[in-house]
Parts: C-alpha cells; structure tokens; sequence
C-alpha cells in the first residue's frame, strides 16, 4: 500500500484532470444504469400494450442513452490518458534527473541494462496503472453498490440469489492477485537481466566478434530470454485459469437467477420486461467483478515495477552539497590534501591512507603507482565525485566540500582513463562542457589539442557526426577531442588521467606540445604512462598501497635509487632510448 500511496501522489498536481475524468467516468455509468429501466418500459408497456409510438420513442432514447456514454467515456479516456502521461512525464524526468546527481558509487555497482530496463518497462507499467487500474477501481466499487441497490429494491429475493456466488468470486479474485504479484516482480527483474546482456552485447560487439564468441553470446542470450519465457508463461497460465473461473462462477449466478426468475414469472410475481432488466443490471454488477482480475493485474504489476522505480529515486548520494554550500570564487589553484583516507562502501580496506599533499598554484604533479595503489581514487575526489572517507581537501584554503558543487566542477577540467565522445557532432562534443562557447573558442581548444588540422580535413568538419562514443575516430583522435573539450572551460585545475596512454608516438608528441604550454599558470595532475609527461612534471609521487612512498623530481628521484628508480629501470628506460 505504501508504494501505490507514493504513485499516486504523483497525480497530486493533476487532480482536476482526474476529478474530471471521474466526474466522466460516474455520468457514464449512470446513463447506463437508465438503459435497463427504459429496456423494461419497452417491453412491459409499449410491446405488450401495443402502444408503437411508445416504443419508438422509448428505442430513440435508448439510442441518445448510448451516444452520450460513448461521448463520457471519450471524455473519461481522454483526460485519464492526458494526466497519466503527464504524470509518467513527470516521472521519467524526476528519475532521470536523479540519475544525473548519483554519484559515481552508485554507477559502480549498478548495470546500465537494469537502469534502462527501470527507465523504460518500469515506467511504462505505470502509465498502464494511471490510465487503466485506479479510476477504474474506483468506478466498479461505485457501480457494484450502485447496481446492487437497484437491484435489491427491484427484486430483493432475486438479488440474494445472484449475490450467493459473489463470495466465490471475490475468493478467486484475491488468490489470483496473490500469485500473479510476485510473478510481476520476478518478470520485471529477469527483462532487466535481458536488457543489460543486449547493452552488454552492443557495447562489446567488436571484443566479440574479434574472439568468434557469437555463438557463446547467443547461448547466454537465449538463457535471460528464456528465463523471461518461463515467468510470463507462468503469468500466462494464471491468466488462462482466472477467466474460466470467472466465467463458471458468474455462469453459476446466471443459471440460479434464470431458474428463480423463470419460476416468479410463472407465478406471476415477475414481469417479463422486469425480469430482462434485472438480467441487464446483473451483468453490471458481474462487471465490476470480472473487472477485478484487470485491476489486480495491472496494480501488482505497478507495484512490483514501482518498488524497482523507488529504489532508484530512494537511493541518496553519499556526495551530498551542504545547505549552506556557496560558489567557488575564482581560484588560484593552491591544492591541500589533509590527512585525507577512503575507502569504497562495502569494503573495509582503505585505498588511501592519511594521504598529506601540498600542490601550489601552476604546479603539476604527476602521480605513478601499481594497479589499485590509489593513483584514479586520489584524481576523483578533488572534483568530488567521491568524499573523503575522513580528512579534507581544501582549494585556496576552502573545503570543498563548504562550495557548490557546480561551482567546483566548472574550474576543473577533466580528462578520463576511457574516453567517451557523445553520437553527435565535434562541435557539440568540444563545447559540451561550456554551454554558448563561440565557434572561434572551439576552433581555438581544437587547436591547442592539435586536433583542428585533422578536423578540417572532414568533409563536414566540425559539424561531423563521430558515431555511438565516437566510433568513427581513432583512440588518438578521441583523446584530443577530450583534451580540447577540457581546455575549452580555461580551468585552473587540469586532469589528466592516462591522457596519451593509447596513442602512438606522434600523436603524443603532438598532444604533449600543447599541454606544455597549456599547463603553464595551471595546477595539473597527471596519470601518465609516458616517460615525457612524467619528467616535465614538477613533482612526481610514487603512490603503493595509498600512500606517498616516494617524492620529488624525476632527477632526484632516480638519485634515491628507490621504487621510482625501479619503475623508470623497468617500464621506461626503452623509452627514452627510443
């Protein structure tokens, strides 16, 4: 009850449209509640007295009866569907707008596949709910009272008859909504599990292909779906089973009040007329019953998927923004690491310790260390995307955590381990961090990154689609649309995270001739691989196991004949002989 007391406060700024809809729906109903009375008026008085112009007055009616309940029921459909699509409007924004804020944890541990599958099929059952399951719940509540009514002043005794299978009908009801509920959850979480295999697929379709692995992936593949067949073929079987009892029990309700109706009409206590029009308000009163597996399964169906939508909005950032956060001023670049340690949630070992760094405005800093030594961990907490587990980094002597998180990530530029360019065109990839960049600004980052010259070349040049994570373009070629789209924002922090690790010899002398210049009045930090980055550094730090084990330049380092030694005699004295 709670989760469908949550959707429904989603239709709490649509309330007039579904005041309306109801007001429709219950005009509806009553226009058809006249049609029996009008139906007994015809046969009992017009047919059996003979009275023709009666009778044709009385069809007329019934024809204006009907065209207005076709004319509610448009209305009620209309403006039910408007707000139910208003509300899933407003849904689907709320959820992806909290995706947005989630912080790179969240991501960590979640699949794209079972957020897609959330963002799509998750919502969509709701739209099924708003339009379909609420109104109509609360429309075959009012009909069966109202109907019942009428039919105990009509004929009391006749009416005890028909509702002698009611308790049968409401037994079944119920059972079928205790086991098609689960079924729905299970059959929303198995699709996501076909959703992120196909995403998978897609994304990794050349790693497949390259290891002949088609076959292997479509086995895989055929598994989630079939696990998908099995649920619905399940829900299915319910389905199949609900209707005939359904049918039989209500068949069971109609047989007993022909018999008994049959029998007063005999006796004379019944009019044939009376006794039509009671069978045409007894199938309003089954109406309501029979409508009941339809609102049963699309409110579990809600429910399961809505608990899935819940989860995601319910879950909150660990990277919160204080009330009291203000805008980061322009800075200077003068970067403190104080005592600073994390660890990732659910693991208790720390990946930096006590981590203590002084990094002075313009400074560059370049950071080394194995795999899993802190080196990425230690980049990602300075724009925030992750906290401190204690500790605290302050710019200018600010924490950063005391400013917007806006205002701190605009004076960053950022460029990451694995490139990703948007399906859209250059242009629109290198201004994507600066909304109302000039085209002479673009030109003029795509030059610093020395990709202009290449762009050019391009029959669209930089109106030129680069493809699904710009697939049309080279590793080289990407990198330095990322380090342009950076260098746009004229940041006075610069990360570079494995920045030329992927391009040949050419390219990164290319690409280290313009960060030369461009790190200049600029505190850089540096992930590199490359022998060239790491000596132009003004400070190297040798990071192992989250802590600082060695510091300084690269000359004085190799002096110490310490693990920097080690690493530069293993992995980069090739290099520099080359």
């Amino acid at each position: 009850m709670q989760i469908l007391g949550r959707l429904l406060g989603f239709l709490k700024k649509y309330w007039h449209l579904m005041f309306f809809a109801l007001l429709a729906m219950l005009i509806n109903r009553i226009l058809t509640l006249a049609v029996p009375e009008i139906t007994q008026r015809a046969i009992d008085v017009a047919i059996d007295e003979k009275k023709y112009n009666l009778l044709v007055i009385l069809s007329l009616s019934i024809v204006g009866f009907t065209i207005l309940t076709a004319a509610f029921q448009f209305l009620q459909e209309y403006i039910l569907q408007y707000a139910s699509q208003k509300a899933i409007y407003d849904i689907r924004n709320k959820m992806y707008d909290h995706l947005q804020r989630l912080p790179f944890s969240f991501y960590d541990k979640s699949q794209t596949g079972q957020l897609i599958a959330r963002a799509t099929g998750d919502i969509d059952a709701l739209r099924r709910f708003y339009s379909f399951g609420m109104l109509n719940f609360i429309s075959s509540i009012l009909m069966f009272f109202a109907v019942l009514v009428i039919c105990l002043i009509k004929n009391w005794a006749l009416a005890l008859i028909a509702l002698s299978t009611m308790p049968l009908l409401a037994y079944a009801g119920i059972r079928f909504g205790g086991k098609i509920g689960p079924r729905f959850w299970i059959v929303r979480q198995r699709f996501a599990d076909l959703t992120t295999a196909i995403q998978e697929n897609i994304t990794g379709v050349r790693v497949v292909k390259t290891f002949v692995r088609e076959e292997y992936e479509i086995n895989k593949f055929s598994g989630y779906a079939r696990n998908v067949l099995q649920t619905n073929l399940e829900i299915t079987k319910l389905w199949a089973t609900f209707f005939p009892v359904m049918e039989f029990i209500s068949g069971l309700g109609t047989i007993t009040v022909l018999w008994y109706g049959g029998w007063q009409i005999m006796k004379g206590q019944l009019t044939l007329g009376q006794f039509i029009a009671f069978n045409m308000y007894l199938m309003q009163l089954m109406w309501p019953m029979r409508m009941l597996g339809f609102i049963i399964n699309v409110s579990k169906e809600a429910i399961a998927s809505g608990q899935r939508i819940f989860e995601i909005l319910d879950t909150e950032s660990e990277v919160k923004e204080s009330p009291n956060a203000k805008p980061l001023p322009t800075i200077e670049g003068y970067i403190s690491f104080d005592n600073v340690s994390f660890k990732y949630e659910n693991n208790d070992e720390l990946v930096l310790k006590n981590f203590t760094l002084e990094v002075k405005p313009g400074e560059s800093v370049a950071i080394l260390g194995a795999t899993g030594s802190g080196k990425s961990t230690l980049i990602n907490l300075i724009p925030r995307f992750y906290d401190p587990t204690s500790g605290k980094i302050t710019i200018d002597g600010i924490d950063i955590r005391d400013v917007t998180i806006e205002s701190l990530r605009q004076q960053i530029g950022i460029v990451l381990q694995e490139t990703f360019l948007f399906g859209m065109s250059l242009k629109e990839n290198i201004s994507y961090g600066k909304t109302g960049a000039t085209m002479e600004e673009i030109i003029n980052s795509a030059k610093a990154a020395n990709i202009h010259n290449f762009i050019e070349t391009l029959p669209n040049g930089y109106d030129t689609e680069v493809g699904e994570r710009g697939v049309t373009l080279s590793g080289g070629e990407k990198q330095r649309v990322a380090i342009a789209r950076a260098l746009l924002m004229n940041p006075k922090i610069l990360i570079l995270d494995d920045s030329t690790s992927s391009v040949d010899t050419e390219t990164e002398h290319l690409i280290q001739n313009a960060l030369a210049t461009l790190m200049q009045n600029r505190t850089t930090f540096i992930i590199a691989q490359r022998l060239s980055t790491i000596k132009r550094a003004d400070k190297i730090i040798v990071l192992e196991n989250g802590e600082i084990v060695e510091q300084g330049r690269h000359e004085d380092l190799l002096e110490k004949g310490g693990i920097y030694s080690e690493i530069y005699r293993m992995q980069f004295k090739q290099q520099e002989e080359r």
